[in-house]
């Protein structure tokens, strides 16, 4: 590997080489997020999606499927659905979540409104089915419509769990796997599948992309309790104001003694949140090792990922997916 293989981060090398692909993904979502009779629709998308973003997730349908052998085209047009069913998801998130930064940029439900979002959430979804029905494959339709179903149950999950602190870490994980690991094991799996590869290699890629997104979403969950804003795309300590039950918390949460659990009963579930108890919050995380905890868990997962890549072809872009897994939790080690 050269010098400047070795400064440029995984992510670029991965779109170095899918650049020609990428491009024509970009293109495909333009075209599609057009609307003659809406103009709306394509001002709201093209807000979320100029707004920059690693677009890791249609890379990583691309990259499977080259890694397998497919030589094209459907590749592109799933790896469009998947981006389109991820800007959907950020639209509606923000919506339920009140956010209004996203990627460092206010969110659309702030410039424009609440009914647009959702509304271009809705219009994008269904663009997405449009999609991936062209790749004329079953197998792949019924996988990135099961994702669909897991994604919206982890957010309702999530929901219903939000502000309660019984909520275990084995819940936590449900709806991390769900909302955010269901997307990325259904991009790399439906590449393996349109490439027609042996089933183990295709469990392989969606077990490759299930433990990516968990790190992936550990990794964010951690980086909000340290990160700076300009590394995670919104402000430090969101989750806490937001008073969200994320691993973090939920560690600390489980060794606390009696005053430290009114402490989190107030700014959790009563959501009383005063000046300083950002602060206090941080330190009772480090008082019981709950940041640790949560770093070691990410790693772990990472590992995982890079694990179920051995049973791929001993190519370029295996070697790139597998740094891939490094570079997702590289800012919490």
């Amino acid at each position: 590997m050269s010098l400047d293989e070795k400064t440029t981060k995984p992510h670029d090398r991965l779109a170095q080489a899918l650049a020609a692909d990428m491009d024509a993904v970009n293109a495909l979502i333009r075209e599609r997020m057009s609307s003659e009779h809406a103009p709306r629709i394509p001002e709201v998308t093209a807000h979320l999606i100029d707004a920059g973003g690693k677009r890791l997730r249609p890379m990583l349908t691309l990259a499977s499927a080259r890694l397998c052998g497919y030589p094209g085209p459907y590749h592109v047009h799933l790896a469009a659905t998947v981006e389109f069913i991820h800007t959907a998801t950020l639209l509606h998130d923000d919506v339920v979540d009140e956010s209004t930064r996203r990627r460092g940029r206010p969110t659309a439900n702030l410039l424009w409104d609440n009914k647009s979002s959702v509304l271009v959430g809705d219009y994008l979804f269904a663009r997405s089915f449009q999609l991936m029905t062209e790749a004329d494959n079953m197998r792949v339709l019924n996988i990135l419509a099961n994702a669909s179903a897991v994604i919206a149950e982890g957010e309702v999950l999530q929901l219903t769990a939000a502000q309660d602190l019984r909520t275990t870490e084995a819940v936590y994980l449900q709806v991390i796997r769900g909302k955010t690991a269901a997307l990325f094991s259904a991009a790399t799996e439906v590449g393996a599948v349109l490439a027609g590869v042996s089933e183990e290699q295709i469990r392989a890629l969606h077990d490759y992309g299930d433990a990516l997104g968990i790190a992936f979403q550990m990794a964010d969950d951690l980086l909000d309790y340290g990160g700076s804003a300009v590394a995670i795309g919104k402000n430090t300590g969101d989750d806490f104001r937001e008073r969200k039950l994320t691993l973090p918390v939920i560690k600390a949460v489980a060794k606390a003694d009696a005053e430290e659990h009114a402490f989190w009963i107030r700014v959790i579930e009563k959501g009383d949140q005063r000046d300083g108890d950002l602060d206090h919050a941080l330190n009772l995380m480090r008082r019981h090792g709950a940041l640790e905890a949560t770093r070691a868990e990410a790693l772990g997962w990472s590992e995982r990922a890079r694990h179920a890549l051995r049973l791929l072809p001993d190519d370029p872009l295996r070697g790139m997916l597998s740094d891939l897994a490094d570079y997702v939790v590289e800012r919490v080690r």
